[in-house]
């Protein structure tokens, strides 16, 4: 039975609910009594994400299957791995996190993603795309070697199946002959709408009459219990009468079923009960809606996505706004100045168009933006194509998503020096997402390439200038800049190159020069006036300012290097590597991300915590001079 629209009054019962701790009990339900239960449960997403936000539209999208999951598998004994991980809300609810729901994303509360050393039912940590069916497959690989009875099942979506990683493991579970089933949750969408070939291939197979027959024959093969030789042979005939014969999965070794209403658990239940019973490579195709049951999110799933705090009732107030523009905003508005003056200017964005900023850019030059997928490293490369042939490729890809592009980074784009500019958003902590998406590396990673240059804007007209500044330069180059607003310096719309390599002196000061790269020169502006410092905006952390790091050390008695980056190998490192080379003693002190993935929580209670925030930057001077002194 599908479900019908959940309950959104404010102090709702969930008597079903109420009475599960764990998934064991969860199976202990009548098969009747699960359609009640995914209202309750999508009625509790919806209060409890609006008051703690997070992802919304994705957890609504996959209420049934969650429950048919854990109601079909002995988890946590059966493996369910998780895509993404955003969507798995409901999983935290149905295995004893509902208590901490009101925690979700903050400090010290439980994450917004699977976590391994969260609960055991969280069999593989996710939050990047398309690892699901290569994780699963390592496990049913070892269930099979350890002689360990074990179903393992990889939960993976159209917009992730996009991605090289999800296609790598599909070629190799096609010939491992391990017991997985891959359920592909099928919802038309991304976190943008879907792009490729692979969703108008998908689009096919849910066309007209082939979904319909699709559903027909797939209730009456799949509801029923024949013996298994029969049930494998008919499911054989079925589908390969149902669509095209051979479909593509069925070409990497899997046998194919589906697809079938996600949304309707006397369809999922009894398809997964025999699938279950089933063994060897598996493919169950489910169609499902993101935002199902509440009407605004089935609406507009892309607004619904990721949440703040909204009123449930009433929805998402598209009105409100901080009156500051985002570093975000200041990238799309510069990469539409800058496509209205040079035509040689393309956008490219790994599915990340709303997040990147390239809504507006999107509709007024569609001719010149590529949104390539969930796809990294084709992103790098495809960009590094363009540059080859005169054009001027801008990658908006969010840091912690660079990381997955890094050797086409260094291969295909640094050695043959190629002119490719990287919006690099999202550089420095992110808060509720955590240690999966912090852009805490990039620096690292970046400085140690021949031929990049890599910026740090310190506001956002500088942002905007560094922008410019890129596009003049024949080599690659990042910029990069970290998520929300900055300290408010509304960008100039003039657009002026900025000298390579150049830092500017913002205050002088004694004993102590503070020298930022980037978002941190906010906290060190108010810092440097209470410690009366020496401030230095540094602007390039490639190629470094060596002659004013140098004056700084031979006019200062203490250098403090700050970043929104792993310490080491970051900046603060390049500076300490100028003043090696020039034999320069000084003392030094690197104010970085230390040594650990940092938790989620509120950006500013991370920095705090961790002492880059002002008072934690002028404690930590203080301190060292007393020890001078």
């Amino acid at each position: 039975m599908k479900t019908e629209q959940p309950p959104h009054q404010a102090g709702s019962n969930f008597p079903l609910l109420d009475l599960l701790d764990h998934p064991a009990q969860l199976r202990q339900l009548p098969r009747e009594d699960l359609p009640q239960l995914a209202l309750e449960l999508r009625a509790f997403l919806l209060e409890s994400v609006s008051r703690t936000g997070g992802h919304l539209s994705s957890n609504l999208g996959t209420v049934e299957l969650t429950i048919a999951l854990h109601y079909v598998f002995d988890t946590p004994h059966d493996r369910i791995v998780w895509d993404v991980g955003h969507q798995t809300y409901g999983h935290k609810v149905l295995t004893g996190r509902r208590g901490q729901m009101h925690t979700l994303r903050q400090l010290h509360g439980i994450s917004g993603f699977p976590r391994r050393s969260e609960s055991d039912y969280d069999t593989f940590g996710t939050a990047h795309s398309s690892t699901s069916i290569s994780a699963a497959l390592g496990m049913a690989a070892a269930a099979k070697l350890r002689g360990e009875a074990r179903k393992v099942v990889a939960v993976i979506g159209d917009g992730a199946m996009s991605a090289g990683q999800a296609f790598e493991g599909l070629n190799n579970a096609g010939v491992e002959d391990c017991d997985l089933l891959v359920i592909l949750n099928d919802n038309d969408m991304s976190i943008s709408p879907p792009v490729g070939a692979l969703n108008k291939y998908l689009t096919r197979l849910l066309s007209g009459r082939t979904f319909n027959a699709a559903r027909r024959a797939g209730g009456r093969m799949l509801s029923v219990m024949p013996p298994m030789l029969e049930l494998a042979k008919r499911a054989e005939e079925h589908v390969k009468g149902m669509v095209a014969p051979g479909t593509l999965f069925e070409e990497f070794g899997f046998h194919y079923y589906g697809p079938i209403d996600g949304h309707d658990l006397d369809a999922l239940v009894p398809t997964l009960l025999n699938l279950r019973k089933l063994s060897g490579p598996r493919f169950l195709h489910v169609i499902t809606k993101k935002g199902q049951g509440y009407k605004l999110a089935e609406a507009d799933p892309v607004l619904y996505h990721g949440v703040s705090k909204f009123d449930h009732q009433s929805g998402i107030d598209c009105g409100k706004g901080g009156s500051k523009l985002t570093y975000t905003q200041v990238f799309g508005d510069w990469l539409c100045d800058m496509a209205a003056l040079d035509p040689r200017i393309v956008g490219i964005t790994p599915a990340m168009r709303e997040g990147s900023g390239m809504v507006r850019f999107a509709a007024e030059y569609p001719d010149r933006y590529f949104d390539v997928g969930i796809a990294e490293q084709h992103a790098v490369t495809f960009a590094g194509g363009l540059a080859c042939e005169g054009m001027r490729p801008v990658v908006a890809i969010y840091s912690t998503f660079l990381q997955r592009g890094y050797d086409q980074l260094i291969h295909d784009i640094c050695i043959q020096n190629l002119p490719v500019v990287f919006a690099l958003d999202r550089g420095g902590l992110v808060g509720a997402d955590g240690a999966t998406h912090h852009g805490a590396f990039d620096l690292s990673y970046l400085l140690c390439l021949p031929n990049m240059v890599v910026m740090t804007p310190g506001d956002e007209n500088e942002c905007r200038q560094m922008l410019f500044t890129a596009t003049t330069l024949d080599n690659p180059v990042a910029v990069r800049y970290p998520r929300g607003s900055g300290p408010g310096v509304a960008p100039r719309e003039h657009m002026q190159a900025l000298p390579l390599g150049k830092a500017e002196v913002r205050r002088r000061g004694r004993r102590t020069a503070l020298l930022a790269f980037g978002a941190p020169l906010v906290a060190a502006t108010a810092a440097a006036e209470q410690l009366d410092a020496t401030l230095v905006n540094m602007r390039y952390a490639k190629p470094i300012d060596a002659e004013c790091v140098l004056e700084m050390a031979r006019s200062h008695e203490l250098l403090v290097t700050l970043e929104e980056n792993a310490a080491i190998g970051g900046a603060g490192a390049e500076v300490a590597r100028v003043l090696e080379d020039a034999d320069v003693k000084v003392r030094l002190h690197r104010l970085g991300l230390p040594d650990r993935f940092i938790d989620h929580g509120d950006s500013h209670l991370l920095l705090s915590a961790l002492g880059l925030d002002a008072p934690g930057i002028a404690a930590a001077v203080k301190a060292l001079l007393r020890e001078a002194d």
